[in-house]
């Protein structure tokens, strides 16, 4: 295992490249020399997208780029030694010691172990001055071999309370503890979680920097890692004598309803390695303050629930793209199953079967079988399985939406209360507006049983009895006796506009959807109108062509603004975008095509002004166009790869192709005759790739 390092990989005081991006490639190419990674570029550019999530600089001239790959054949150590150093992102400065830390994607254990030795092993002032001090190759390489042979694997939990007493005993003084570190008149006692995206370095560092700092400040603090290699859970009764909880992590919490009810401080991994004497005084501060942050109860990931405060139109607006987010895919898989019914079996099968009381496709289904097939074939008995299925798939519109909403206010408490105010809001016909106002009433509710302080032996009825049960009372009660009413008969003042609707005023409504569609590229706004439509596709299927409209010119005009950029970006003015814009634009014409809006994001980030105010010009004409030619989709996503779905195909894309050359041409001139204020240096396109 010691050879996880070897001379080869080693550069003393070489000019590797005068940023960070060149010493990251140079390193991941010594590792391909030596037979380590089948492709260095692959490793190289795996470190970077690594390195532009959150940035590998460390205090005292440390960085650590590190990616587990599937170019990796063998873990491997890389390291440089740089004068002048580079600029990883630390803020005092330059980085003279780069460690590139290689896994295999599929790393073993004993692996990863050993990579997060030298991790922890950075943390020491011998360790990173040996290094500065060696005169060659050999030295650095036994320097790190003896530190990873030698070094402890992990920052393991103890395994019971009195391991962390007994390890504390000798370093925990009340006496010369600071006072605003006592509790009661005792050390505060702190529990923490540590954990980044790879789990190989941060996680480790992290680890040590709050263990270290706590021995020296005299808290009584116990850390669990969890890293690529597994981790070994504090002990549950530690837990409970905690007076608070850091979470220094950029990935969810693994068990993380272990720590309900406990005050906690939350930050991002990196901040656990640079300020941990900052996190551990939050800490203790939040065990004393009544209003602090709590860990949700019964909450197994990260969620706002955990974060610090926000506004209340903030926290309404992230719970209702929540809901919209988690509802999508109801929408899309139960949409392009009916689309592929329709396919099959034609737009008959959602008609009325004769003589009976339910539709073709039920009837079909009741009847008939695979041993036993329709006398239309077997085209049509599948086709009647697929449009029963979306059709069911449809059926948790409503509800999802709703308890997803409630989720996204008081996280799990709330989805049942939630779903069961969506269920509700069906019964009463109000549609996507009821499961808007339930959710919220649901997850209100829920999000203020779960702050209760109840005793310790209620708590765990409280997520699983307590909340759903009143939470579903209060919110599912007030839509039936007084909500609901009153939202229904909106909802068929609306429907009754919409179908009202004619001449200027579908090309009005066109026009709206379209701009909304552009404006923020998969954004709230973009979310709103894409919610209203698939929200209302179940009733356009069952007969109502308004809002078959409505979804048509939704996906055409989140069609234009990627199909627009690479018009402009590959074809009408290549000489204006950079690089990696014409790179990207290639594979906007793809996106663009399958109706994925955030083609065009990496555009509208360099030169906002610029691009989104075409594209939501584009995209205005291209809604406008699909409503005035009456084109109808049965698919709420798919784009082109749909086009068994939407009538008057052929209209259809004459009306992408002109918003999509109107926001083409409108982007060059744009970006050729509109000139900007000069930054200081562009930041640089985001890559995207198909």
């Amino acid at each position: 295992m010691t050879e996880i390092i070897t001379a080869e990989l080693v550069s003393i005081d070489e000019p590797l490249g005068a940023d960070k991006r060149a010493v990251i490639d140079a390193l991941a190419q010594r590792v391909a020399a030596q037979g380590r990674a089948t492709d260095g570029a692959r490793l190289a550019d795996d470190a970077w997208a690594r390195e532009e999530k959150d940035e590998t600089g460390l205090p005292g001239g440390i960085a650590i780029p590190h990616a587990k790959s599937a170019a990796v054949t063998q873990a491997s150590l890389a390291f440089a030694r740089l004068n002048p150093g580079v600029d990883f992102g630390a803020e005092d400065g330059g980085a003279d010691l780069v460690f590139l830390i290689a896994a295999p994607d599929t790393a073993a254990e004993e692996h990863l172990a050993v990579l997060s030795k030298l991790a922890r092993s950075l943390m020491r002032d011998d360790f990173t001055a040996g290094l500065r001090a060696a005169s060659n190759a050999d030295e650095v390489v036994a320097i790190v071999r003896d530190a990873i042979s030698g070094a402890p694997a992990a920052a393991e939990a103890p395994a019971s309370r009195a391991e962390a007493r007994a390890a504390a005993a000798d370093t925990v003084d009340a006496a010369a503890v600071d006072d605003a570190l006592l509790i009661d008149g005792r050390p505060a006692r702190i529990v923490a979680v540590t954990a980044c995206a790879t789990g190989i370095a941060h996680t480790f560092m992290a680890a040590d920097a709050l263990t270290a700092t706590g021995r020296k400040d005299g808290v009584d603090l116990t850390v669990e890692p969890q890293g690529s290699s597994g981790y070994k859970a504090i002990d549950q009764r530690i837990i409970d004598e905690a007076d608070a909880v850091i979470f220094a992590v950029d990935v969810d919490v693994r068990e993380q309803a272990r720590f309900a009810g406990k005050p906690v401080v939350r930050a991002g991994v990196k901040r656990g390695i640079e300020q941990p004497a900052q996190m551990i005084r939050e800490a203790v501060a939040a065990a004393k303050s009544p209003n602090a942050p709590r860990v949700p109860a019964a909450s197994g990931t990260a969620t706002a629930s955990a974060a610090a405060p926000t506004s209340l139109g903030g926290a309404i607006r992230r719970a209702l793209l929540t809901g919209v987010s988690y509802m999508i895919p109801f929408v899309a898989g139960g949409g392009l199953l009916i689309a592929l019914g329709f396919a099959l079996a034609g737009y008959q099968i959602a008609s009325p079967h004769e003589g009976a009381d339910v539709n073709n496709a039920v009837y079909a289904l009741q009847n008939f079988t695979l041993w036993n097939l329709p006398p239309e074939g077997l085209g049509y008995y599948l086709g009647a399985v697929a449009f029963q299925i979306g059709g069911l798939s449809f059926g948790f519109l409503v509800p999802a939406l709703a308890g997803y909403i409630a989720y996204g206010i008081a996280d799990r408490p709330g989805i049942a209360p939630g779903f069961v105010a969506g269920a509700v809001a069906t019964f009463m016909g109000a549609g996507f507006i009821g499961a808007i106002v339930g959710g919220l009433l649901a997850g209100l509710a829920a999000w203020w049983l779960n702050r209760l302080d109840v005793p310790r032996w209620l708590r765990g009825l409280m997520p699983v009895v307590i909340i759903p049960l009143l939470g579903s009372i209060f919110a599912s009660g007030l839509l039936l006796m007084v909500f609901g009413g009153p939202i229904a008969a909106l909802t068929v003042l609306l429907n009754d506009w919409l179908s009202s609707l004619s001449g200027a005023g579908v090309i009005l409504l066109g026009v709206i959807l379209g701009l909304m569609m552009c404006f923020d590229l998969g954004g709230p706004v973009n979310k709103v109108a894409y919610g209203f439509a698939t929200a209302n596709l179940a009733q356009g299927i069952a007969g109502d062509e308004r809002y078959l409209q409505i979804m048509a010119a939704v996906m055409a005009a989140g069609m234009v603004p990627p199909l627009a950029m690479a018009l402009a970006s590959t074809v009408l003015g290549r000489k204006l975008f950079t690089a990696p814009e014409r790179e990207n634009g290639k594979a906007a014409w793809l996106l663009g095509a399958a109706f994925i809006s955030e083609g065009a994001i990496p555009f509208a980030a360099a030169d906002v002004f610029r691009v989104i105010p075409a594209a939501m010009l584009g995209g205005a004409v291209t809604g406008a166009l699909s409503m005035f030619f009456g084109i109808t989709s049965r698919a709420p996503h798919g784009g082109v790869f749909v086009f068994f779905a939407i009538d008057n195909f052929w209209l259809w894309l004459l009306s992408i192709a002109i918003g999509t050359v109107v926001s083409a041409v409108a982007v060059v001139l744009l970006k050729r005759y509109a000139r900007r204020r000069p930054l200081e240096a562009d930041a640089p396109a985001v890559a995207v790739t198909a």
